[in-house]
C-alpha cells in the first residue's frame, strides 16, 4: 500500500496553508455534459478520472478508439459534481505505434464545456484549449499564471530569511518587513478573486496559496511551532466542497509534514502523528460533518498504513459521534479489536486454507523444524508489500536465520493484473509456504487476523501456537527473531 502520510521538506508548500470562506455554491443536481475533441494523433482512449474516498483518482469514463479529426461526449454522472477531474489520453501518434499516456487535470461543475486537445501537449494552452466562454477551468489557469507570479517574488524573500546567519541584523528585519508587506498585498489580491469567482467551484482552491504570518525568529523548531499552532487559524471546516478536491489532501500532508519534521525516532513519529490527528479532528468536527468523517477518514488510512496503534485509540471516541460521517468505522472497529486480539502471549488465531499444491494447511498441526513462524500477509500488487519482501527474503535464507524462523506467505491479491504478479514473484520465493486467500481484505483469514492493509506481520512461537509479536518493520522484525 501506498504510504498516506506524505512526508515533505519544502517549507514554502508548509506554510501555505488554505483559509476557506463559506461559498454560495449550492447541490449539485444535474448530469454534465464534457465534450473532446481530439487533434493531432492517430487514435486514443480517453479516460475520465474522478476522486474515490481514498484520495485517488480512479477512471470513472472510459471511451476507445477515438480518432484524429473525431469528438466524443463524456456524460459526468451527478455524484461526482462539482469536483476535481483528470483527463487520461492513452494516445498513438501512427497506426501501429505505442500507446502513450499523458494527463489534464481539469474541473467539472454545472458548466458542460468542450476541450480541444492534441494529446502529447495537453498541458500546452497554445495546443489545448477550452471553447470561449467556459469559466472553471479557465478561471482557475488565469488564477494560477499570476499567483506564480506574486510567489516567485515572495519565495526569494523566504528564501532569503530562511537562510541568512544574522537574525538580528536591520538587513534582516529590514527583509521581514518586506516579506510582511508583499505577503498581506499577495492575500488581499486572494480575497478579490475569491469575491470575483464566489459562484465558481475553483475560488475553494484559491486560498490554498494563502500565506499565514510567519514567526521568522528563533530556531527551526520554534517557526515549526508557530507554523502548527496557527495552521487551522481560519480555516471553515464548514463548507463540504473542500472535499471535492485533491488539494485537500494535499494541505492536510502538509501539516503531518510539520509534525514529521519534528520527529527523531518512530515512536516520537507515532506520538507526533497521533498529536497532530487528535488536533485536527478537533477541528474539523465543529465543521460540516462530511468534513469531519472526512478527516476521520484521512488519518485512519495514515495511522493504518503506517502502523500506528497509538493513533488508532485517537480515532475511538470519534465513532460514536452521529456527526462523524465516516466511511471507516467499521475498519476502525475491526483494527481497534484486532489491536486487542493480536498481542503477544494470546493464541495465534488457527488458519485453515489450501496451499499453492492444493492440499490443506492447518496452522494448528503446521510444525516445521524452527521455532518460529512468520505470518507474511502481502500483495504482489502492493509496492510497498515488495520492498518488504525483498528485504525479507534474503534474511530469511541466510543459514543462521533460516533455522530459526520459517516464513509462511499469505497472498492477499485479487485482481487478474496482481495474480500474474504473484506467480511470476512467488518464482523467486523458493524456500516459503506460500497461501492465497480468495476475497482478499474480505477473506476469512484476513478478517481473523484483521488485516485492512498489506503488508501485516505476525510472528508466532511455534512450541505454544502463541503470538510472539507484530512487526511493523523490517528492522523489528529481525530483533524479535535472535
Amino acid at each position: 500500500m501506498t504510504r498516506i502520510f506524505r512526508i515533505q521538506s519544502v517549507l514554502l508548500t508548509a506554510i501555505l496553508a488554505i483559509f476557506w470562506f463559506p461559498t454560495k455554491l449550492g447541490a449539485q443536481s444535474n448530469e454534465v455534459d464534457v465534450v473532446i475533441h481530439l487533434r493531432g494523433v492517430d487514435e486514443s482512449k480517453i479516460s475520465l478520472l474522478a476522486l474515490n474516498q481514498a484520495r485517488l483518482f480512479k477512471p470513472i469514463i472510459e471511451v476507445n478508439g477515438i480518432r484524429n479529426g473525431e469528438k466524443t461526449t463524456l456524460r459526468v454522472p451527478r455524484q461526482y459534481l462539482p469536483g476535481e477531474f483528470v483527463l487520461r489520453f492513452d494516445y498513438k501518434e501512427n497506426p501501429g505505434s505505442t500507446s502513450y499516456p499523458s494527463e489534464k487535470s481539469c474541473f467539472i461543475a454545472d458548466q458542460g464545456w468542450e476541450l480541444f486537445v492534441q494529446p502529447q501537449y495537453c498541458n500546452n494552452n497554445d495546443s489545448t484549449w477550452f471553447q470561449e466562454g467556459e469559466k472553471e477551468n479557465s478561471a482557475f489557469m488565469d488564477f494560477s499564471s499570476q499567483s506564480a507570479e506574486q510567489l516567485e517574488k515572495i519565495s526569494l524573500l523566504q528564501n532569503l530569511l530562511l537562510r541568512y546567519d544574522d537574525s538580528g541584523s536591520n538587513l534582516f528585519n529590514e527583509c521581514i518587513r518586506e516579506y510582511e508587506k508583499r505577503r498581506k498585498s499577495y492575500n488581499q489580491w486572494i480575497n478579490e478573486c475569491i469575491g470575483r469567482d464566489e459562484t465558481l467551484f475553483v475560488s475553494t482552491l484559491y486560498l490554498f496559496h494563502y500565506i499565514p504570518p510567519t514567526r521568522w525568529e528563533g530556531s527551526e523548531q520554534d517557526r515549526l511551532s508557530h507554523l502548527i499552532d496557527h495552521y487551522f487559524d481560519e480555516m471553515d471546516f464548514s463548507n463540504p466542497m473542500v472535499i471535492r478536491t485533491a488539494r485537500m489532501g494535499q494541505w492536510m500532508d502538509n501539516y503531518v509534514n510539520l509534525y514529521g519534521r519534528m520527529a527523531t525516532s518512530l515512536s516520537l513519529r507515532d506520538s507526533l502523528f497521533s498529536l497532530a490527528g487528535f488536533r485536527a479532528i478537533e477541528k474539523a468536527k465543529k465543521g460540516n460533518p462530511q468534513v469531519y468523517g472526512w478527516m476521520v477518514d484521512y488519518f485512519y488510512r495514515g495511522y493504518e498504513t503506517n502502523g500506528i496503534n497509538a493513533g488508532m485509540k485517537v480515532l475511538e471516541p470519534y465513532l460514536n459521534d452521529p456527526d462523524c460521517l465516516t466511511n471507516k468505522r467499521m475498519e476502525i472497529n475491526r483494527r481497534l479489536k484486532g489491536m486487542e486480539t493480536l498481542v503477544p502471549g494470546r493464541p495465534a488465531p488457527e488458519i485453515s486454507m489450501k496451499d499453492s499444491e492444493g492440499k490443506t494447511f492447518l496452522l494448528s498441526t503446521f510444525n516445521p523444524e524452527t521455532p518460529y513462524t512468520l505470518l507474511l500477509f502481502w500483495s504482489a500488487g502492493c509496492s510497498h508489500c515488495v520492498e518488504m519482501v525483498e528485504k525479507i527474503y534474503p534474511w530469511s535464507m541466510d543459514p543462521a536465520v533460516k533455522d530459526k524462523i520459517t516464513v509462511v506467505a499469505i497472498s492477499l491479491d485479487e485482481t487478474e493484473e496482481e495474480l500474474k504478479a504473484l506467480e511470476k514473484k512467488k518464482s523467486g520465493l523458493t524456500g516459503w509456504k506460500h497461501l492465497h486467500a480468495p476475497g482478499g481484505v474480505n477473506s476469512k483469514v484476513a478478517i481473523d487476523y484483521f488485516v485492512l492493509a498489506t503488508p501485516v506481520m505476525v510472528v508466532v512461537d511455534n512450541h505454544t501456537a502463541r503470538i510472539t509479536g507484530t512487526p511493523d518493520t523490517f528492522e523489528y522484525l529481525k530483533a524479535l527473531i535472535r
